[in-house]
């Protein structure tokens, strides 16, 4: 299989150069995602401005950490279950919340679980959900506004577990004591 570069600050291409100096400060490091990703600028600069605008949504973080890791779950993506996990923890996401995704079980909160329960939905049928999907988001006090920024969740994760399994992006340090190995049967 081709081999990609996992780039540094001196190898990237200049337009990805910035993107992962800003990453550098952010984080003291340049995730491999990232290292990899900047082999095209614009999947870069794409993934980090659509992580931007959905930190920007109705969603709190531990919702927003529910849509990304089912997702990453669902993709089969080591890479990002593992980097969620921290990412999860540090924004307070409840442990018992953060180990249920993990390991693809309910979440015993029937609100977030129902968001849970439609985002994965929204990934197995891509996008073809039905109305009983909706109804079951709706009962629970989420509205249109949440179904639609779902989405933005679902392509953030596109992005980032797509180029993890086309790079075979190896796992930071950072991330290992977090490595999640997927399930062999479908998520």
């Amino acid at each position: 299989m081709t081999e990609f570069n996992l780039h540094t600050l001196e190898t990237a291409p200049i337009k990805s150069r910035p993107l992962l100096e800003g990453a550098k400060q952010a984080y003291g490091f340049i995730p491999n995602l990232y290292a990899g990703q900047a082999e095209a600028p614009s999947l870069l600069e794409g993934y980090l401005s659509l992580a931007t605008i959905f930190d920007k949504t109705a969603l709190s973080a531990t919702e927003r950490q529910i849509i990304l890791i089912a997702n990453n779950r669902l993709n089969r993506c080591t890479y990002c279950v593992a980097a969620h996990t921290p990412i999860a923890k540090g924004a307070g996401v409840p442990d018992d919340v953060l180990e249920a995704l993990r390991n693809g079980e309910k979440i015993s909160d029937p609100k977030l679980e129902a968001l849970h329960q439609f985002a994965i939905r929204i990934n197995e049928t891509r996008g073809w959900v039905d109305q009983n999907d909706l109804d079951a988001l709706f009962a629970v006090g989420y509205t249109k506004q949440t179904a639609l920024e779902v989405i933005v969740g679902t392509a953030l994760k596109v992005m980032s577990t797509y180029t993890n399994h086309l790079l075979n992006t190896p796992l930071d340090d950072a991330f290992k004591s977090d490595a999640w190995t997927a399930p062999d049967a479908k998520a």
